[in-house]
């Protein structure tokens, strides 16, 4: 194979030249550098990965955490022309014998593999003996976020993937995820060691996705209503429970959908088959819970819809990402109410996380609501969570299509950043709201906030709605939580807050 990137992905790929950063990635990669890769969904990450492993000696070795995931890739690059093998726990043992008598010949370019394959028994030591001067050319770990043990895909497996900087610390490592915000990222930078290796930032925008979100009156109804306006198109449908999966599949096939149900609870053939009837017909419309997630590679889904609100704003980003991935217009199409988050707030408290990862999902949770209470542009506000910002608005969310009456709560703002900077900037929204309503607490007696000139001059606004403003300025990028600060805020980008 050339050792010119651009020629390999003519050859490969047929693409007749990089997109975005991919060329700077691919050349680092080659010239045997590290780094992570944040890139949205449809961007290209595998790219930046596969075309340096083919230019590079040796065999490059792909750590993804899904066994579909990893069956699509390699079939696709065996009819490229690359060769290309997956070792998991779904292979016969005759299979992985062929596969190790390839890897010991040299006739394998790029290898799959779990990350709980790869860490047990003997491979890592195997893999040193593959013949060569080079016998690897890179590690790619994909899916990256998984690392992350504050993030919705944590898998522990991935935390022990920083082994491969001391076993190998020749080989190029490249981490790549869809979905990462700042937190995330340096978590995954720390864990796996890229400390000394390079970030690399695409635009987490996806322009060809018109973020509609709508206040939940009749779910159903509502959902019926837009699945109408989108009949012969292929589609999922997100809900929170298995049940109702099962009944919404039903209720859209008596109403003429061909609709499939997913979930975790169905039989592996039965999911398997559902997963083949959306990738290789036309027009179906999968309702799943989140087990129907990474390694959806269907280009042409058209919408994506949630009836109910998702566990985070890195979740609803994954699972609207998979719309549009062609480029053509898709639509994310929500309804909300505030009946959601109790239950979402009682998924947390009830759950046996630590104390200080309950904080964060709460953190996470209010960056969701402020979202979906955001009074003008979507876009600007999903980017801002992900540290972009849009200088106009999108004019393709229901923010800039449909734009909402607006009252001005400037003043209010002003207290509350007026609030947030003479307690210390360390407290969270709901000691904020008891200085500015005047509440007279031995917390604020014991801190002396009753003496500050910001204790009672917010009366104007009720509990509720100084939480929500406060949601609207997390969400606008004024106000930010404190790092490890157990739900504290203080101010955001100083220039923005002034």
């Amino acid at each position: 194979m050339s050792a010119d990137p651009l020629a390999v992905l003519q050859q490969v790929w047929g693409y007749p030249a990089f997109r975005g950063p991919q060329e700077a990635i691919v050349r680092h990669v080659i010239g045997g550098g590290s780094g992570l890769v944040l890139m949205p969904t449809g961007g290209g990450k595998s790219i930046c990965y596969q075309v340096p492993a083919l230019c590079r000696p040796g065999l490059g070795v792909v750590v993804s955490p899904l066994i579909a995931l990893m069956q699509d890739q390699v079939q696709a690059l065996r009819q490229a022309g690359v060769r290309a093998g997956a070792l998991h726990s779904a292979l016969a043992p005759e299979q992985t014998a062929a596969l190790w008598r390839q890897l010991n010949g040299g006739e394998l370019e790029l290898l799959y593999v779990s990350p709980e394959r790869l860490l047990a028994g003997d491979l890592l030591e195997r893999l040193t003996q593959l013949p060569g001067e080079e016998p690897l050319a890179l590690f790619a770990i994909d899916e990256a976020h998984c690392v992350s043990q504050w993030g919705h895909d944590f898998r522990p497996e991935y935390i022990q993937l920083g082994v491969l900087a001391e076993r190998f610390p020749a080989v190029p490592r490249l981490a790549l995820t869809a979905t990462a915000d700042p937190r995330t990222r340096e978590e995954i930078v720390t864990r796996l060691r890229l400390e000394q290796g390079r970030v690399f930032l695409a635009s987490f925008d996806r322009p060809n996705i018109r973020y509609l979100l709508r206040a939940k009156d009749e779910p159903k109804a509502q959902l019926l209503r837009f699945l109408a306006e989108h009949r012969g198109e292929a589609g999922i449908v997100y809900a929170r429970s298995r049940s109702r999966v099962d009944r919404l599949a039903a209720e859209l096939r008596a109403a003429g959908f061909d609709a499939v149900a997913y979930h975790a609870g169905l039989e592996s053939g039965v999911r398997s088959a559902a997963l083949e009837r959306f990738r290789n017909e036309a027009a179906v419309v999968v309702v799943a819970t989140i087990a129907f997630g990474m390694g959806i590679d269907k280009p042409d889904v058209r919408f994506v819809a949630h009836v109910d609100l998702p566990k985070s704003l890195e979740a609803y980003y994954q699972e609207t990402g998979r719309a549009g991935r062609d480029g053509l217009p898709a639509v994310a199409w929500m309804v909300h109410g505030p009946g959601d988050v109790p239950q979402l707030r009682r998924f947390i408290d009830d759950s046996e996380a630590p104390a200080a990862q309950k904080r964060i999902e709460h953190g996470k949770l209010d960056a969701l609501i402020g979202f979906t209470e955001a009074p003008g542009c979507r876009r600007q506000v999903l980017l801002a969570h992900f540290g972009e910002t849009l200088a106009e608005p999108c004019g393709n969310c229901d923010g800039c299509l449909e734009p909402r009456p607006r009252s001005d709560r400037t003043v209010a703002a002003q207290k509350l950043l007026s609030a947030v900077w003479r307690t210390g900037q360390r407290f969270g929204a709901a000691h904020l709201t008891d200085v500015l309503l005047g509440a007279d607490t031995e917390r604020i007696r014991a801190l002396g906030h009753h003496e500050l000139s910001v204790h009672g001059i917010g009366g104007e606004l009720d509990r509720e709605q100084w939480r929500a403003l406060i949601r609207q300025l997390t969400g606008l990028g004024l106000l930010e939580p404190v790092p490890e600060g157990r739900g504290g805020l203080r101010w955001g980008a100083e220039e923005a807050v002034r």
